[in-house]
């Protein structure tokens, strides 16, 4: 499956997609057309080479800040968010696996049933096998983000880059779809985006990335082999480093 051959600028990717883009047009749920689009990216990913982690998000099923703020309690919701997470995280590696890719769930909170529960050495022993890697359930804590959740596996599976997968092209000065006259930032250090409070990702994740010297690219995940050019170096999207 893999070609040693391709030249690859980044060899062990954590790739961060969100749970809304799950949902594809209609904001809610799993839609099977999405999943396969996102399922074909990471296969193609594989089959250059690439040793690949994936965190996704819950946000198409239940968001835990939301919640909370409609009254929940904080905590409750946050873990009805992480538990979100592990329905996305089947979804795809059921589809995955269709495909003849090689999967591993595993979470922050224990499943057994469902998923391997998130070890370190045995998440690195699966990467070294050529399996991708599906991290769900968060970092198992609330008041944490996925966006941080991404940011510490990528770190501890000593991976090169994280790899945040939007609806836009990459980081703008404001949000384009509420701003027409939001410009495109290419490059950015990790300082400004904290300092100008940039919506790249959560404060968290952003100060772990600076504090381990770890590129953040933000690319759109609609645009068909983004992911893989971004890898290879070429310029796409937004780099934060």
């Amino acid at each position: 499956m893999k070609r040693p051959s391709e030249k690859l600028r980044y060899r062990r990717v954590l790739l961060k997609v969100s749970g809304e883009a799950l949902a594809g047009e209609r904001g809610f749920g799993i839609e099977p057309k999405v999943v396969d689009q996102i399922t074909d990216e990471i296969k193609s990913l594989c089959e250059m080479g690439v040793s690949l982690g994936v965190v996704i998000g819950g946000g198409n099923i239940v968001r835990g800040a939301m919640a909370s703020r409609q009254g929940m309690d904080r905590v409750q919701a946050d873990y009805m968010g992480m538990l979100a997470t592990v329905i996305n995280a089947l979804a795809v590696q059921d589809l995955l696996e269709h495909k003849g890719v090689g999967t591993r769930v595993m979470t922050a909170i224990r499943m057994e049933q469902l998923a391997e529960p998130y070890i370190r050495r045995r998440a690195l022993r699966h990467m070294e096998k050529g399996r991708v890697l599906i991290f769900a359930g968060g970092t198992g804590n609330p008041y944490f983000s996925t966006d941080t959740a991404a940011v510490l596996r990528a770190i501890e599976i000593e991976a090169d880059v994280v790899i945040k997968a939007t609806k836009v092209q990459g980081v703008y000065t404001a949000d384009p779809e509420e701003d027409p006259k939001a410009e495109f930032i290419p490059t950015i250090s990790f300082q400004e985006v904290l300092t100008r409070e940039l919506a790249v990702m959560d404060t968290a994740a952003v100060s772990l990335c600076k504090e381990n010297r770890l590129p953040i690219i933000v690319l759109n995940l609609g645009e068909p082999g983004a992911v893989g050019s971004a890898i290879r170096g070429e310029r796409v999207g937004t780099l934060v480093s």
